[in-house]
Formats: structure tokens, sequence, C-alpha cells
């Protein structure tokens, strides 16, 4: 079976407090994008699972993997048998663009499909919450304000149909941890699920990101990308999650080179 697991991004991200187990409570917009991996799987007879991996290189060990960690998932609650699985990966590391998330979510439901495991979609969103806070977001794989600590979702009526898209991610990754130790929580002058109801062109200095003070002191080049992206006519524009990737919205085509941008940047262009 293949698969073509797809990124996010966010739309503002609001950092409100620390709860008492070490996780901060946020709000945020998830948004997804056509940028994809491919993700394989077939049928062993060894009863054992094999990983395999082309395109960006991943590092450590295969049973640390999320595919790999949601077969075991499910291996664990229904009879599966062994699997090879080949993840080819396009999506980046360290870009705040979901595709570790998004690779583990859609390994849960063609599992689910493939071997007609008939697991109903709740239960698909509670296993892929208990493999990381945005993983859910990929089983309905809609517009949705996420809230708590990204698991909590609710539909969202966003539609970017007819804009473009310039996304920009730097040779820069960001480790979550580092993100958060960059991050004064507090309530936002004004709400995300407010804020989110202005017109796209009044969303610059409205809708924020609350990584993007700390992790722009400490990398002045990802602000120095935002800037550019404004530069070149963007009427909004952000880093999506905890970074190192920046995106903006454009009513029109924008003109850019590659060496508008660092050395080694992955570029992604997209009209909704």
């Amino acid at each position: 079976m293949i698969v073509f697991p797809n990124a996010k991004i966010n739309i503002g991200l609001n950092i409100l407090r620390k709860r008492d187990d070490g996780y901060h409570e946020l709000e945020t917009v998830f948004y997804p994008l056509k940028l994809q991996d491919g993700l394989e799987f077939i049928e062993n007879h060894t009863g054992e699972v094999h990983f395999s991996n082309s395109g960006i290189e991943i590092a450590g060990k295969a049973e640390d993997n999320l595919v790999v960690k949601a077969y075991r998932m499910l291996a664990a609650d229904y009879r599966l048998p062994g699997i090879d699985i080949h993840l080819h990966k396009v999506i980046p590391f360290g870009a705040g663009l979901g595709g570790g998330s998004s690779d583990a979510a859609f390994m849960l439901m063609g599992l689910n499909d493939f071997f007609s495991l008939n697991i109903p979609e709740q239960k698909l969103l509670s296993y892929a919450a208990r493999l990381g806070a945005d993983c859910a977001f990929f089983i309905k794989n809609t517009p949705s304000f996420a809230s708590g600590i990204g698991e909590k979702l609710e539909p969202l009526p966003l539609s970017l149909s007819g804009w473009h898209l310039l996304l920009v991610k730097p040779p820069i990754e960001v480790g979550t941890k580092e993100a958060y130790a960059g991050v004064r929580p507090g309530e936002p002058n004004v709400g995300l699920t407010e804020a989110i109801r202005f017109s796209v062109n009044n969303w610059q200095g409205n809708v924020v990101n609350d990584f993007e003070e700390g992790i722009f002191q400490r990398f002045p080049e990802i602000k120095t990308l935002k800037e550019k992206l404004r530069e070149r006519g963007a009427v909004y524009a952000s880093m999506s999650g905890s970074g190192s990737s920046v995106f903006g919205l454009f009513r029109n085509e924008p003109l850019w080179r590659d060496s508008d941008f660092p050395e080694g940047s992955f570029i992604w262009y997209e009209v909704f």
C-alpha cells in the first residue's frame, strides 16, 4: 500500500500557560499543504518489521521512527503480520511542518484500511494523540483550530483558496525544547479564534507566533527570511510552528530567486 503523508503550516500560535505536567497550553490553527512524503508498506512472512528510507536521510534507529511506533501501537491491540516499510522523505525535519507526525498518522490509517481493522475514526484519533500532539490533525487533515497541547481539534471554516504560498526552510533545525526555552507564556491581546476571522490582509500583527521572538533572537537569519518575504510582497508572513520554516501568503504569484534565500534552503511554492 502506498500513501502520501502531507505537511501542514501553523497559522498563528499562542503559548498561553505552562501546565503542572510540564507541557504548555496553546492555541493554533493547522492548515494542510500539498507537500508530501511517500510511504509504502507491504506484508511479509517473517513476522518482523523492516524499515528503509530514501530522500532526506533519517538519523537514528528504525524503532525510534514514528511510522514503526505506529505499527507497534496497533500490533499491540490487533493481530498484524510483519511488514516491510519504505519511507521516501521530502518534508524537511526541524521545520515546524509536522512531517513526522503526518507519517505516523498516515501509517495508522493505512494499516487500518489495508488490514481491514475497522478502527473507528475517534479511536484512530486517540492512537494518533499518543504518538504526538499534532498527529491527530492529520487523521482529519482539514483546517482546524487546535488547543490544549495541540490535540484538541475543532473544524475551522477557513479557506485560503486562490492565495499563493511561498515557504522557505533554511538549513537550520530548531528543536522543540529549544523553541520552548525562549517562550514567555501569556494571554494574547487578541485571541486566535477572533484574530483568524480577520481578512488575511489584516493578519499581520494580529495573528502571531509566540515562538518567533525567542527563535529570532537566537537565529536572526530566520527573522531575515520573514522580512524578505514581506519585501517580496507577502500580505502575511510567519514562522510555522516552532520553526525553522517561514511562509508568506501572496495575492499573486510571487517573484523570487533562489539566491534571495540562504544557500541550501528548501523552497516550496503552491497555490491553494
